[in-house]
């Protein structure tokens, strides 16, 4: 005897799907503003040669589904009968209890349909054996288009590499740039020289790039908001922060760590998993060290600790920034730095009251999202990202290194009201030595004012380029897919 009847997944569905009845209520759902992954999911969805299904990837409420809801809303404004397009959602509590095949066949006997059916399903990983369904689906049904959604990105990848190798590809969603932000909000674009590249503001003279950087005056203040709430769509249309902040905290933190990480990974205390990643956000941007972290949590292994870290790595709750060689110059080794996935997160959870006035908050967070913005920059890319530190003189470090075939780029974050760096630095001395073979480095500031090459004498110049201006052109040449080139 099933434990769910029929005809209590055809209530769920109906519920779901209420444009079966009523075409208009798509609009409802769905939002104007669009991301750059709702053109490369519904470009896969309609593409007439290649036929792909699409898997989006990311932390709750980084606006997954909304998206989902765009590219319907798209298709009944193209003419597609909306009995064709089919919505389920695996976290819901009665779905869960049904495979998909089920899902799918109960949908199909509820109308005639004729032609392409588009399906999308959310939250695909709390279903047993999803991609061995998908790859059913896909095999044997080219009726079928098909976008999936998931919280938990590398249970997603490896069900696209074991099953989904030219069946599907995963796109990851970061939480939103600065630029998106900015976008979502309908704010006034500044007026920027046409295809304008972080690259190409070191060709500028100072009068040109004193003229662009006063055109980021007028969003001063909605960077700082930026910083305190970040780029979870919701939360930035919200007109209250502090009930923001505690939305996010229940929502995306307790959800995700309570109930996701827990039923996805078997972690076995979710005590000790909370205190970790209190403990992560409480030394965020800094070396992490296993064995050292286990004994101040105390009661628990480095096996345990390395096992939690992975599971919050792939809930896309951190990201683990790892040391990178530069040159001669001996690097640390086996150390991963630990970023919270947005600093908003962070925020949240520890509970600060005036970020924006405490200079060593303001500076790990500044760090956290510029390594956010260049992690989406580069994706897909042949990038490696990482830090250096040195070996043995190991208080030098550079924030972000970002390698790829022909270039080497160092970003040094120093968000403070002096940004001076001296010769002994470690972005001073990597620029100093040819053979490290840096091609462009940037000294991330503070304020408007502060921009342009640093008075240090290297061989590679350092550019000084103000934080608001860097994540907004980093965003905006992404939101124009020209992501990876810098």
């Amino acid at each position: 005897m099933a434990i769910v009847s029929d005809e209590q997944v055809i209530k769920v569905l109906r519920l779901y799907n209420p444009w079966w009845r009523m075409p208009s209520a798509i609009k409802e759902e769905s939002k104007p503003q669009k991301r750059l992954a709702y053109y490369e999911a519904l470009k896969m969805l309609k593409h007439k040669s290649i036929r792909r299904f699409a898997v989006l990837s990311g932390v709750r409420r980084v606006g997954k589904t909304t998206i989902m809801y765009q590219i319907m809303e798209h298709l009944i404004e193209d003419g597609v009968n909306p009995k064709n397009i089919f919505y389920a959602t695996f976290d819901n509590p009665i779905l869960k209890l049904v495979n998909v095949e089920s899902v799918l066949s109960i949908y199909e006997s509820l109308y005639p349909i004729e032609g392409t059916r588009y399906i999308f399903f959310d939250e695909i990983q709390y279903t047993d054996n999803w991609e061995l369904w998908m790859k059913v689906i896909y095999d044997s049904r080219k009726d079928i288009r098909l976008i999936a959604t998931g919280s938990a990105s590398p249970i997603l990848e490896k069900g696209s590499t074991d099953s989904g190798t030219g069946r599907w590809s995963v796109l990851k969603i970061p939480t939103m740039s600065f630029y998106e932000y900015c976008r979502l909000l309908g704010l006034e674009e500044p007026e920027l020289p046409e295809n304008l590249r972080i690259t190409g503001l070191v060709k500028m003279s100072k009068a040109e790039l004193g003229d662009i950087m006063s055109r980021f005056a007028p969003l001063k203040n909605h960077f700082n908001r930026y910083l305190t709430i970040g780029g979870f769509p919701e939360l930035v249309l919200s007109d209250d922060d502090i009930y923001a902040q505690r939305m996010l905290r229940e929502d995306v933190v307790d959800k995700v760590i309570k109930r996701d990480v827990l039923t996805l990974f078997h972690i076995r205390s979710p005590l000790l998993m909370e205190k970790l990643f209190l403990y992560l956000c409480m030394n965020s941007t800094e070396i992490f060290n296993a064995t050292t972290a286990a004994k101040e949590l105390e009661n628990i292994t480095v096996s345990t600790i390395d096992s939690y870290i992975e599971a919050l790595e792939m809930s896309n709750l951190i990201y683990l920034s790892k040391p990178m060689d530069v040159g001669r110059k001996g690097s640390l080794k086996g150390k991963p730095k630990i970023l919270i996935a947005d600093a908003a997160i962070r925020n949240a959870v520890l509970m600060i009251e005036d970020i924006l006035s405490e200079e060593s908050e303001l500076g790990t967070i500044v760090e956290t999202a510029v390594y956010k913005h260049i992690m989406s920059f580069y994706q897909g890319s042949a990038a490696q990202i990482g830090y250096f530190r040195k070996a043995k003189d190991n208080q030098k470090e550079v924030d972000v290194v970002i390698e790829l075939p022909r270039q080497k780029i160092l970003c040094e974050v120093k968000y403070r009201n002096n940004s001076h760096i001296s010769a002994t630095d470690a972005v001073v001395e990597l620029c100093q030595d040819e053979n490290s073979k840096v091609t462009n480095a940037f000294l991330i500031t503070k304020q408007l004012e502060d921009f342009g090459i640093a008075k240090n004498e290297t061989v590679t110049p350092i550019f000084r380029v103000p934080a608001i201006a860097f994540l907004y052109l980093l965003g905006k040449a992404e939101a124009e897919g020209q992501n990876g080139k810098l």
